[in-house]
C-alpha cells in the first residue's frame, strides 16, 4: 500500500493508492486533533485507518507547510528542518503536521517529502520575483490531475485561500500564491487599509493575511454558516460567492496567459471546499467560457499517494521536479 499525506489549512488527510488503482482509502482529522498525539499514537492511527500494519505500506509521501527549502522530492531522512526555510508567516500553525511528520519520520516506513514552489525552484523564472509561490499539498492536486490523463492544464484551488497553478507538457511551469492575488473565503492579500493597521501596529501581517478573505465582508464566521445563508438566497452570501468566482477566474487566465508562452491554453481544473461549490463553477465557467474539471478535496491526498507509487515504481520525477530518493 501506498499513503498520501495532505498537510492542508484545517485537517491532516491522508489517502492510499494501490499499484492497480484499487479503491482508495481515505481518513480525515483535524489538525487540532493530532497535535497532542504521540507518535507512536499517529502510527497506530494510520495503521487502524487503513487496516495494515506499517510494515506492509511501501512509501508515504508527505507535504508539511511551504516547503521552501527543497527543490526536489526528497527521502525524507535527508530533509532537515522538514524541508521548510522556516515556520514562520502567512498562515496558522496547530503542530498537527509538525506531529505526522516527524511520527513519519521515525517510523522506519520508507518516506518522502514533496517540495512547495518557490523562487528557487526549476520553474518559469519570471515568477520568481515572489519568495513563495504554492505549498506542496497543489503537486498532489496536480500529480492527481495528471494521472487522470491531464498534461496541460491549470489549476486552481479555492478554499480558505485561492492558489492557482500551472502544468505545460506535463511539467509545472509555476503558481500564484494566496498572499499574492484572489481571495479566499478566509485568507487575502493585504490591501492598503491592511497595510496601514500593520504599519499602527493594530495587527501583525500574518493576522491581516489571515483575515483579508472575503469573509470579512460578511457576517458569516466560516464556510458553513456561509454556504447554508447562500443557500436560502442571502444576497451576502451569494455575493462573497460571487467574488470569489471573479478573482479565481481572473487568476487562472492570468495563468493560462503563460501557459502561451509553452504553446497550450490549458484546460481548466477546480479544486477545494469552495471550488466545488456549484454557483462558484457555473460563475467560474461563465467567466472563462470554458467547462472545467472539478475534483475534491481528497485531491491532494491521492495525488500523493499516487507520487509515492509511483516513485517506488521507479519513477524519477514528478510533474518535471526531480526525485532523490
Amino acid at each position: 500500500m501506498f499513503i498520501g499525506v495532505d498537510h492542508g489549512t484545517t485537517a491532516m488527510r491522508f489517502a492510499s493508492a494501490g499499484k492497480d488503482d484499487a479503491g482508495v482509502i481515505r481518513l480525515e482529522v483535524p489538525r487540532q486533533d493530532i497535535a497532542p498525539m504521540s507518535e507512536p499514537e499517529v502510527i497506530s492511527l494510520i495503521e487502524e485507518g487503513f487496516g495494515v500494519k506499517s510494515d506492509e505500506i511501501e512509501m508515504i509521501a508527505v507535504t508539511y507547510s511551504m516547503g521552501d527549502s527543497i527543490t526536489s522530492i526528497e527521502n525524507i531522512d535527508h530533509v532537515q528542518n522538514r524541508g521548510v526555510r522556516s515556520i514562520e508567516g502567512a498562515g496558522k500553525k496547530t503542530g498537527g503536521g509538525s506531529r505526522v511528520f516527524d511520527a513519519v519520520k521515525n517510523s522506519g516506513i520508507p518516506a518522502v517529502v514533496i517540495p512547495g514552489i518557490h523562487d528557487k525552484s526549476r520553474t518559469d523564472p519570471r515568477l520568481n520575483v515572489f519568495s513563495h509561490s504554492t505549498s506542496p499539498e497543489k503537486i498532489g492536486i496536480a500529480y492527481h490531475a495528471f494521472c487522470m490523463g491531464l498534461a496541460d492544464f491549470v489549476l486552481s484551488d479555492i478554499s480558505s485561500n485561492t492558489v492557482t497553478l500551472g502544468v505545460a507538457n506535463g511539467r509545472v511551469i509555476g503558481a500564484i500564491d494566496a498572499c499574492i492575488f484572489a481571495p479566499g473565503l478566509v485568507h487575502g492579500p493585504l490591501d492598503v487599509q491592511a497595510l496601514r493597521d500593520v504599519d499602527a501596529g493594530k495587527i501583525s501581517a500574518n493576522e491581516a493575511f489571515t483575515k483579508a478573505g472575503v469573509l470579512k465582508h460578511t457576517p458569516f464566521s466560516d464556510r458553513h454558516e456561509l454556504l447554508k445563508a447562500a443557500l436560502n438566497g442571502d444576497s451576502e452570501a451569494l455575493l462573497a460567492l460571487d467574488t470569489i468566482a471573479l478573482f479565481a477566474a481572473m487568476e487562472i487566465s492570468c495563468m493560462q496567459m503563460l501557459l502561451k508562452d509553452y504553446g497550450s491554453r490549458g484546460e481548466v481544473v477546480l479544486e477545494g471546499s469552495v471550488g466545488e461549490i456549484p454557483r462558484v463553477v457555473e460563475k467560474i465557467n461563465a467567466h472563462l467560457g470554458t467547462e472545467c474539471h472539478v475534483l475534491d478535496r481528497w485531491s491532494a491526498a491521492i495525488g500523493c499517494a499516487e507520487i509515492a507509487r509511483d516513485i517506488a515504481g521507479g519513477r524519477r520525477e514528478i510533474l518535471g521536479i526531480p526525485v532523490n530518493f
